[in-house]
């Protein structure tokens, strides 16, 4: 009976990490969809952050329907990706590029980078400048704080 009573207690045991260990792996990974865009209304996309061993942010976007940033009113040269930190700053972390796609014609773009900075929402804008000081006040699509 004790034998038994161990077993039962050591199977418990393990399954109860085995699911923690699970839990933890889904809550490392966060899926966040971008807003409705007011610029771009055909626009959607999402964002998959990732936390790493190191303490990084692997960031991975996705954009569907994304004009060419020379077709927006007015027109522009870049679009760049924003993190907005804990502690309120804005980090450009890189550009976007749209590209054309020959079979379903529709306009979507990729991005992914990794960042030492804990992101807690994430921006594009479209820019003429590849390096600005600031992002532009025209937000072009945007994903709630998380």
């Amino acid at each position: 009976m004790i034998q038994t009573l161990r077993s039962f207690v050591a199977r418990s045991i393990r399954t109860t990490i085995a699911l923690a260990l699970i839990a933890i792996c889904y809550s490392c990974e966060k899926n966040i969809p971008f807003e409705e865009s007011i610029i771009v209304p055909a626009a959607q996309g999402n964002v998959t952050i990732k936390k790493d061993n190191n303490n990084n942010y692997a960031i991975s976007i996705k954009i569907f329907n994304l004009a060419e940033v020379g077709r927006l009113q007015p027109a522009k040269s870049f679009y760049l990706i924003w993190v907005e930190t804990e502690q309120h700053e804005y980090k450009n972390v890189g550009q976007i590029d749209s590209e054309k796609n020959l079979i379903s014609n529709k306009l979507k773009a990729k991005f992914e980078t990794v960042t030492s900075f804990k992101p807690v929402k994430i921006f594009i804008t479209a820019e003429n400048e590849l390096d600005p000081q600031r992002p532009a006040k025209q937000i072009i699509l945007a994903t709630k704080f998380f």
